[in-house]
């Protein structure tokens, strides 16, 4: 079957489906429509959630939806998101009430600076945060669920939160670390510069970073006034520190897959960390890009080399153990940005292209919907390559033909939510 994928994916041959789509189609009228969702996911280890772009409201309120059923009704532990470690853990602080707990969602999420703000700082993720307050507030600390960064950037912030708390709490350790992440010297605050510097044969800082991680692993016991969540922290940090070393000099030095896969490796190791630190039988929402979400093995990404957080933990938990579903749209708004670090702004989205899975959609009369795949769908015979709309944080409306990927939609995914029209997200304002 492998072999035969990937001859598919590679050719991007077509087949034609032997199913008649709308009689899969469920409406999104009501919440209790979901509720063959929330029925699918209730014994799964991991339920990741995707979106087709990062700066779409429908995709945020949905996730929402979903996730807001499976802590209350499914007792899902924690979310884990496509966003800064260090930053957003001002949010988990504050969704659980740990000691200094912000006043608000909002006071947290406007103090975002790093680009691009848009994705977390905005009112969808607001509701969100304070309805997780106003659950857990009713529960013991020790049950209460998380919201957490699991991305690989925001390095140097990560940096600076391991030395500002172990000055506080640990002199000897302070002072170990500090050490170590000299090795960084000239080019703090400046990832591309070190990795660049590496390449014209400077020294690497991959053993530095790694002795960090090891020495704060090795004595937790050195560390016994910090709480398990304020060790995590700790920890995950270093972890932050050690994996951008390697994601930024891998960028400068080898080909696109091994930065890729290094920053999807990192993504994925948290999330198993988060599941290790939750306890035994926990479960996990985690909130990205389809690109991530959706399994990579039956996507044209195969053929380069790249692997995909949906794809790993299918590998890690088994499949029956891992919901995915997809989130895309037709046409509509989005934020985004021209170029890296450009200012946001709200640009449209164009009909799909024929021979993407949305343009096969937007046949049905039904204005949003979500369909559950099954094994008749995923029959040889009803397979066939689809693009799939893959919009980034950067994007140009006119080159939108280009930003479709060709999919094994019913592998990719275990479901797919699909909105004719998306409006953007909306964006808090300081």
């Amino acid at each position: 079957m492998k072999c035969f994928l990937g001859f598919l994916l590679l050719f991007c041959s077509m087949f034609s489906s032997a199913q008649n789509i709308e009689q899969k189609v469920i409406p999104l009228d009501g919440d209790a429509n979901l509720d063959r969702l929330i029925l699918a996911a209730a014994d799964k280890g991991l339920v990741l959630m995707g979106e087709a772009s990062h700066g779409t409201h429908e995709y945020y309120l949905w996730r929402d939806k979903i996730s807001r059923r499976l802590i209350a009704e499914q007792n899902f532990n924690f979310i884990a998101v496509e966003g800064d470690f260090a930053s957003l853990y001002h949010l988990n602080r504050y969704v659980k009430n740990l000691d200094g707990a912000a006043n608000s969602a909002q006071e947290i999420l406007l103090k975002l600076n790093r680009w691009p703000t848009w994705m977390w700082a905005n009112e969808e993720v607001v509701a969100l945060a304070e309805w997780l307050r106003s659950y857990n507030d009713k529960l013991p600390q020790d049950k209460k669920v998380g919201f957490y960064g699991m991305d690989v950037y925001d390095e140097w912030n990560s940096k600076k939160v391991v030395l500002d708390l172990l000055k506080r709490t640990n002199k000897t350790a302070y002072r170990y670390v500090k050490s170590q992440y000299k090795c960084f010297g000239s080019h703090q605050g400046d990832s591309w510069s070190y990795a660049h510097a590496v390449r014209a044969g400077k020294e690497v800082c991959a053993t530095a970073t790694k002795n960090v991680v090891e020495y704060i692993r090795n004595n937790r016991s050195s560390f016994s006034e910090l709480s398990d969540d304020s060790y995590f922290y700790l920890l995950q940090n270093t972890i932050v520190v050690q994996n951008a070393e390697e994601f930024y000099r891998e960028s400068v030095a080898s080909e696109g897959y091994v930065s890729w896969n290094s920053r999807v490796h990192h993504m994925h190791g948290t999330v198993n960390d988060l599941l290790n630190l939750y306890g035994e039988n926990s479960k996990g929402i985690v909130w990205a890009h389809n690109t991530h979400i959706g399994d990579a093995d039956y996507t044209s990404m195969r053929n380069t080399g790249e692997k995909n957080i949906g794809q790993l933990s299918r590998e890690g938990l088994g499949n029956d153990n891992v919901l995915l579903i997809g989130f895309t749209t037709y046409e509509g708004k989005v934020m985004a940005g021209s170029s890296w670090g450009a200012p946001m702004q709200e640009m449209t989205i164009p009909p799909a292209v024929p021979n993407s899975i949305e343009y096969e959609l937007n046949q049905i009369e039904q204005e949003c919907f979500y369909m559950i795949f099954d094994k008749e769908d995923r029959k040889e015979e009803n397979l066939k390559v689809m693009g799939n709309r893959a919009v980034g944080v950067v994007y140009n409306p006119f080159g939108d033909k280009r930003q479709f990927i060709p999919s094994i939609v019913p592998l990719r995914y275990d479901a797919l939510f699909f909105f004719k029209k998306t409006t953007a997200l909306r964006v808090l304002k300081k």
